[in-house]
């Protein structure tokens, strides 16, 4: 068994440690995404915390914590596990071509990222129209949602909107595959270039994911706001009916000004840095775990060194 399932295992782990220890800035970033009224920014985020505290106490700021707890496994899971298959790919043309293994080009980590970040958002996708809608419960005005579970929520999904809504703000999902790709291509050549110089730390992949979620993050932010909203069940007012990203954009645009497009970026450019940060740390410490673990159970064999 190759490397790319260890990958996806201890991605999987480096995501539901990342995403325990930000969860509340995620929650306090998506309401602020899907609030469309004109408060925004650092003030606005403010009073949305407040307003959890007051209504809903501590555990307000971890709804939906279980279904974006799955989430994140399972996507980290599935972008790691192409991702390190496309990658594996590259370095054994590049060993047929050149006779010897060399690191990844940026075209070639786009390329990885992007076919990774497309089959994720397609398989997760319903994940994470689940997760939106009960991280936002109260501003949705869905009180019922309070008492109920994932599972619920999914069949009440599937009862009142059928199955198509699962996949609810996927064309977003998709364009934003550009947000992996920025971070992985920013990681990899960034990587490359201080590994040629010394043996990489803990501390050092916990930067790296900061800086290249950073970047990404900056550039995508107003694709996340519309698929967040997108993602919640379309009311009956004209104005927050999103027909495509177009119509998101000149809607928000029109309604709520360019600010619109960037609310929640405070709290969502902090969750993604740490997240990103914590699970790139986490993933390195966890792969040799992976790989010792598929070796006891028989699914990969031992190698003499492994690395990540």
């Amino acid at each position: 068994m190759s490397d790319n399932v260890a990958h996806a295992l201890a991605g999987a782990g480096g995501g539901i440690v990342s995403m325990a220890l930000t969860y509340p800035l995620f929650t306090l970033s998506t309401r602020n995404q899907v609030s469309r009224d004109k408060t925004a920014g650092a003030g606005g985020q403010l009073a949305i915390a407040q307003k959890i505290l007051k209504e809903e106490g501590l555990p307000g700021f971890y709804a939906g914590i279980d279904s974006a707890i799955f989430g994140i496994a399972i996507t980290n899971g599935v972008y790691y596990y192409f991702y390190e298959a496309v990658k594996a790919a590259f370095e054994k043309a590049a060993v047929r071509a050149a006779g010897k293994a060399r690191p990844m080009t940026a075209l070639e980590s786009m390329l990885a990222g992007a076919v990774a970040g497309a089959a994720t958002a397609t398989i997760t996708n319903p994940i994470w129209v689940i997760n939106t809608r009960a991280s936002t419960k109260s501003t949705s005005g869905d009180d019922k949602a309070k008492s109920k579970g994932v599972f619920q929520a999914a069949m009440d999904i599937l009862k009142n909107d059928g199955p198509k809504e699962f996949f609810r703000g996927l064309v977003p999902a998709l364009i934003l595959v550009i947000n992996p790709i920025i971070q992985y291509t920013v990681f990899e050549q960034v990587k490359a270039k201080l590994e040629a110089t010394r043996k990489l730390s803990n501390f050092d992949f916990f930067l790296l994911g900061a800086i290249s979620k950073l970047a990404a993050t900056s550039i995508t932010y107003p694709y996340i706001v519309i698929k967040s909203r997108m993602q919640l069940r379309q009311g009956t007012d004209e104005n927050s009916r999103y027909n495509s990203i177009a119509d998101g954009f000149r809607k928000i645009i029109r309604t709520e000004g360019i600010i619109g497009l960037y609310k929640g970026i405070e709290s969502k450019l902090l969750q993604s840095v740490l997240t990103a940060a914590f699970l790139f740390m986490a993933k390195e410490i966890l792969f040799q775990y992976a790989v010792s673990i598929l070796v006891l159970v028989g699914a990969r064999k031992a190698k003499a060194s492994v690395t990540a």
